[in-house]
């Protein structure tokens, strides 16, 4: 089943007569179905889907950055590496499924991969919690991270969420405080770190994975301090505000990165990464590797100083 965003109706439509007339020729062998009719809708279609995406709003784009059918962080797992051994809890409190992590080996190069899961169906987003993290999985990236560092191992960050979860036993678990050494770790960590935005970066939920030397952004991915919702919320009392608060914010990857906030944007497939999901993690490993090349060369002191300057220099230049 295609799962079609509000502004992809007439689309929707093109390709929904597409598939009748092929299950028509499939089941009954009709020949008054001419091939030729049905090639002429799928011209159609790509047509109309080239002129969809050509100008997408940014409320549009969060649409495509929430697609359910979105790549996630197991499907690049998957798709990147080979032989990815996951590795699991904080040794404080417990196993947290909203982040993922592991030793893997991108084209030979031993990695470490961290990356929030939101999950592909019902029973998946509840155990990943929709990629909502609790301070046990920030405990647990920060494990990790420290254990890269001890054995020389780059770390590649994947993020995919709508925020930290903010439920009371988070909170009594320390949340704020668990974010916070998450983001300290990242920065003071003596080897690269390169963080990928694949869907939602939301708010501390996801700064604690993401500050990092190389910071690159999926074309339709969104990146902001809270969700358009909240935002809206906040500013105007109302939820329903949210389409004017997302263009507000500038959280798409052209406005990031003319503000100088991400490095680099990995261009997505026309309809969005979730129409190729082999193309998109393909060209994300491209992404990955070149900016391995770029900081390998780098020491430990120079990859700190490099991520301090990066940051302090935000919003300097405006």
């Amino acid at each position: 089943m295609v799962n079609y965003l509000n502004f992809e109706k007439s689309l929707s439509e093109i390709e929904g007569k597409i598939r009748e007339l092929n299950e028509v020729r499939l089941e009954d062998g009709n020949s008054s179905i001419s091939l030729d009719e049905i090639n002429k809708l799928e011209v159609k279609a790509q047509e109309t889907l080239e002129s969809i995406y050509k100008d997408l709003s940014t409320w549009e784009k969060t649409q495509v950055a929430r697609h359910p059918d979105r790549p996630h962080f197991l499907d690049y797992s998957k798709g990147l590496t080979s032989n990815f051994i996951p590795l699991s809890g904080d040794r404080s409190f417990g196993e947290d499924s909203a982040i993922i992590g592991g030793i893997a080996k991108i084209d030979g190069a031993s990695v470490m991969l961290i990356g929030h899961e939101k999950g592909f169906n019902t029973e998946t987003r509840l155990k990943h919690n929709f990629g909502m993290a609790h301070p046990e999985g920030y405990r647990k990236s920060i494990r990790l991270m420290k254990l890269a560092e001890r054995f020389g191992l780059p770390v590649i960050t994947f993020i995919d969420t709508p925020g930290a979860y903010p439920g009371v036993g988070a909170e009594e678990r320390g949340q704020s405080e668990a974010i916070a050494r998450s983001t300290d770790c990242t920065l003071s960590l003596g080897v690269p770190v390169i963080s990928i935005i694949i869907g939602e970066g939301g708010s501390g939920g996801a700064i604690a994975l993401a500050a990092a030397n190389k910071v690159l952004m999926l074309e339709h991915s969104i990146y902001t301090v809270a969700s358009p919702e909240a935002s809206a919320s906040i500013l105007w009392r109302s939820s329903e505000k949210a389409e004017l608060a997302a263009t507000a914010m500038k959280i798409t990857s052209k406005d990031l990165q003319r503000l100088g906030i991400i490095d680099e944007i990995i261009e997505e497939p026309i309809g969005g990464a979730h129409r190729e999901r082999p193309q998109i993690i393909m060209q994300t490993k491209f992404a990955i590797m070149k900016s391995l090349d770029d900081l390998v060369s780098l020491t430990p002191d120079d990859l700190r100083k490099h991520r301090r300057e990066k940051f302090l220099k935000i919003g300097r230049n405006l």
